[in-house]
């Protein structure tokens, strides 16, 4: 079947991309088998956020010789930033104790954060001084080829950190460096309230942040109503709530089409069931074609 699909940057992409997750532990065999499965559905996009998700992808297009299937890799900003000369995740406890005392709202649960083994917090002559590090950030963007994943998920868990430091030139230096290699960057974040408004500037095609009925951070009210306004492509990461909508599907991804207004989402998926029963679901959704710029 033809699953709904939309533009960004006049690239064609599903309006919702499986992330295939089987019940851990799992193997690369497991992952390869979910993806012909969904395959032989239709799906013709894959989410790929780990290694073996990638070489699983590439078995399967050696296997089917479909040019058509694309992948989604995901490249976390931590490879591209340093401090002292340093990977900044050598000082991770550091930058938490930072955001965990400058950043979060004082009524949020601190445990969205990791633990922190340090009470040190950084100076903003420290901040200043974390750089952008062109050689492990190239190194890591070298793992990906446009050809297979024409968009690249940028951000992960130091692009929320980054833009919490008031570091955003790094993720525009990153950006810049993704669009180089071909690839069009979506930034991935995890606080959607605190992300969309903050990196608004960036040259990216489309934001991607958790968002779905249940919650979304900080507060899923004012996430929905930021959404709803915001004037840049936006994706849902975790739109079935880990699985816990699964059976409510089609409201779940009506609330973020119809009312949201999201272009498309990234979904969960373990077994052939739930790959079905989204493929399924997808066939009362139509196709979103974005209106042309002037």
């Amino acid at each position: 079947m033809r699953l709904p699909t939309t533009l960004l940057e006049r690239k064609k992409i599903p309006r919702v991309i499986l992330s295939i997750q089987p019940q851990p532990p799992f193997s690369r065999p497991q992952i390869l088998s979910l993806m012909k499965e969904a395959y032989e559905m239709g799906v013709w996009c894959f989410d790929l956020p780990s290694a073996g998700h990638l070489e699983s992808f590439k078995e399967l297009k050696n296997l089917t010789l479909d040019e058509m299937l694309i992948g989604l890799c995901h490249l976390e900003v931590e490879t591209g930033a340093s401090f002292l000369g340093k990977p900044l995740h050598q000082f991770e406890s550091k930058v938490v104790s930072t955001i965990k005392k400058d950043v979060l709202p004082s009524h949020l649960s601190r445990n969205i954060l990791p633990l922190s083994s340090s009470s040190e917090v950084f100076t903003q002559k420290e901040i200043d001084r974390i750089a952008f590090d062109s050689f492990r950030f190239g190194k890591a963007l070298s793992l990906f080829a446009p050809n297979e994943s024409p968009f690249l998920l940028v951000g992960e868990t130091y692009g929320d950190w980054l833009l919490a430091l008031g570091r955003i030139d790094l993720l525009h230096e990153m950006v810049s460096r993704v669009r180089e290699k071909g690839f069009l960057p979506i930034f991935s974040g995890q606080w959607a309230t605190f992300v969309l408004p903050m990196a608004k500037s960036l040259n990216v095609s489309a934001y991607a942040v958790p968002i779905n009925k249940k919650w979304s951070l900080f507060d899923l009210q004012r996430a929905s109503d930021l959404i709803k306004k915001f004037e840049k492509p936006v994706i849902s990461l975790n739109p079935l709530a880990n699985g816990t909508l699964m059976k409510e599907s089609e409201a779940a991804f009506s609330f973020l089409f119809d009312e949201l207004k999201v272009c498309a989402a990234i979904a969960k998926v373990g077994s052939e069931a739930e790959t079905g029963r989204i493929v399924e679901t997808l066939k009362i959704f139509p196709s979103l074609i974005p209106p042309r710029k002037p």
